[in-house]
């Protein structure tokens, strides 16, 4: 299968090339805007990836950078949920209408399925009840959601009047290899990562802030199912299906760790909602059971991978 990962040069795109690279029938081309992002997959020596260099904007030529593809997946996001409601014009541009640019090229290249990495987090807002199922309504509180739920409209349109077919996965907070320990994404493996360096770790609020985190290789596990697999729902959450607070999660890194972490409280911000967390039946019934590792199991992974990674100076 022919398959192109547009922004794949991140923490997902990594991890997700890995794993579809371990097939060796697939064909693989990761596009990003810089090349020299793509330092760890090079790396690796695969056989069957190819490195794209490529930005998604208006003067990218989607139909020739689409052109021969069967499957596309879509993990383009110009903006994080921390900062989406500073610059709300441009980020509409530089997301939403890119990716009608993108889906109009799909469409004239005949590519056979769009995946799109929508937000768990970020769709649903904070007037809702958790576990949150794919029927909740959707109001988010930023910038950052309302165009991940308006590329999954997009993507209902085009498969409405052209038979694009399209699958969305609402991603919970993934954690694990391949993640930025000092980017602005990431409790998990930002607080492991300050824990093993005994850094100050910083919490936003009193730590009761509610979220769901799920290990990278669980995640890409059921993406892997629900791309492949055929049923009736095209949009599937992915999570672990329960919540953990911060308070808990630093609990658990120092289990984890067996040390004792240095945590500091600052003011709470208004773009956190204060409890997330998914309701995964939906992909369950489909698919099966997710068995996600433990997060305490998780976070272990983490810090080894994270400490040999440090060695190597691959952050």
């Amino acid at each position: 299968m022919r398959i192109i990962i547009l922004g794949a040069a991140g923490f997902i795109g990594t991890n997700l090339t890995l794993s579809l690279a371990n097939d060796v029938k697939n064909d693989i081309t990761v596009v990003d805007v810089k090349s020299e992002y793509f330092s760890t997959l090079m790396s690796k020596n695969l056989n069957n990836v190819t490195i794209e260099e490529s930005s998604f904007s208006e003067t990218t030529d989607f139909d020739t950078l689409l052109n021969g593809f069967d499957v596309v997946y879509h993990l383009v996001s110009t903006t994080v949920p921390t900062t989406a409601n500073q610059l709300i014009t441009q980020e509409l541009k530089a997301n939403v209408i890119m990716t009608s640019a993108m889906l109009e090229a799909c469409v004239r290249q005949g590519i056979k399925k769009v995946v799109f990495m929508s937000s768990g987090g970020t769709v649903y807002g904070k007037e809702v009840s958790c576990p949150l199922g794919e029927n909740t309504y959707t109001n988010p509180i930023t910038s950052y959601g309302v165009q991940k739920v308006t590329i999954e409209k997009l993507l209902y349109l085009y498969n409405y009047m052209y038979g694009l077919d399209y699958r969305v996965i609402r991603l919970a907070n993934p954690y694990g290899p391949y993640q930025r320990p000092n980017g602005v994404l990431g409790a998990v493996t930002t607080f492991t990562y300050k824990a093993i360096n005994d850094d100050v770790i910083s919490v936003y609020g009193d730590g009761s802030v509610v979220r769901d985190f799920i290990y990278i290789d669980d995640a890409i596990r059921a993406i892997l199912k629900i791309v492949d697999g055929e049923n009736k729902h095209r949009t599937f959450n992915l999570g672990c299906g329960y919540g953990t607070s911060i308070k808990e999660l630093i609990l658990i890194i120092e289990k984890a760790l067996g040390k004792k972490l240095n945590v500091k409280y600052l003011p709470g911000r208004p773009v956190d909602v204060p409890v997330n967390y998914l309701d995964i039946s939906r992909y369950e019934k489909a698919y099966g059971m997710l068995s996600p590792i433990s997060l305490e199991e998780g976070i272990i992974k983490t810090a080894e991978f994270l400490e040999q990674a440090y060695k190597k100076d691959v952050y």
